[in-house]
């Protein structure tokens, strides 16, 4: 964001919203649009997903001064796990060119889309090079995580503005990480495919199990996350109210969802981290934890 915004620029950021993409563009000192999309936060409202988003998007854009420079989106998202198709990701592109804005696309899920999903790249639709770049990282899909190696493609002059920025804040990473990232991806690039298949197996567990419990979610088609609205019989708690309760009264952690976003207000974030023998020792406390539930 640094490369992309300056004080008195603005951006915008859909609510729900993985924290470092709301708080860039505020470390940026930009002002920021944080747009509250039910249909992004509400598993059971994707039908009309992105009619609801470009409505929104376009209102965003309509309403204040400055015209916002940079759109940051990321699709498989974190933390609804919701998914897109690639005329979803044109229609973004389209959006942005008309506009001169800046589209950033966190592809940090790249390579999580399950039931035979597979996420589209922003930079396959058309003229999204005059407007976009995308992030990946190795972080998921080839389980470094705390690492950070990543790249960004997409656009020459954001490119080139981040390299120049990088060279004033760091030297490189760690070489050691660097021929180890170059060994993994050189000799395991099939690597990210087993990592899909545990995280799929991983989220069939969970949300069988949270069914049988009467807590009944939509299957994600990426990301590793699961996120649910708060149970009807609970719905007097808001999300760290309800975290709260689950750490207390069942030894669970969650994320509560107001921490992604006023969007998120309502709901929570389950993170498939946890092995099955884990994710079924979870379900038997939530169980107990949540008796109302059933």
């Amino acid at each position: 964001m640094w490369a992309l915004l300056d004080r008195g620029d603005a951006a915008i950021v859909p609510s729900p919203s993985y924290p470092i993409h709301i708080f860039g563009p505020l470390f940026a000192g930009a002002d920021l649009r944080q747009v509250p999309m039910r249909s992004l936060a509400d598993p059971a409202a994707r039908e009309d997903f992105t009619g609801d988003f470009f409505r929104n998007l376009e209102t965003a854009w309509n309403v204040g001064w400055p015209k916002p420079r940079v759109l940051v989106i990321s699709f498989p998202h974190n933390p609804t796990g919701a998914t897109v198709d690639l005329d979803f990701m044109q229609r973004v592109v389209d959006f942005c060119r008309e506009r001169e804005m800046i589209v950033v696309h966190d592809f940090a899920y790249a390579d999580m889309g399950f039931d035979g999903y597979k996420p589209p790249s922003i930079l396959q639709a058309e003229g999204a090079k005059e407007c976009a770049v995308e992030l990946y990282s190795m972080t998921k899909s080839f389980s470094m995580a705390g690492w950070r190696v990543a790249f960004l493609v997409g656009n020459s002059e954001v490119v080139q503005a981040l390299v120049k920025l990088k060279s004033y804040l760091d030297y490189g990473t760690f070489q050691p990480i660097q021929i180890a990232a170059t060994v993994t991806m050189n000799e395991a690039p099939d690597y990210p495919k087993e990592i899909c298949s545990i995280y799929e197996s991983r989220r069939d567990v969970l949300i069988d199990g949270l069914g049988r419990l009467g807590w009944d979610i939509p299957k994600p088609k990426g990301s590793m996350f699961v996120w649910a609205q708060i149970p009807e019989p609970y719905a007097e708690m808001n999300s760290v109210e309800f975290c709260s309760h689950l750490v207390r009264e069942c030894d669970v952690a969650l994320s509560p969802g107001v921490g992604f976003g006023p969007g998120g207000e309502g709901f929570v974030r389950f993170a498939l981290i946890e092995n099955e023998q884990r994710i079924r020792q979870g379900l038997h406390n939530l169980k107990r934890g949540l008796p109302k539930l059933g």
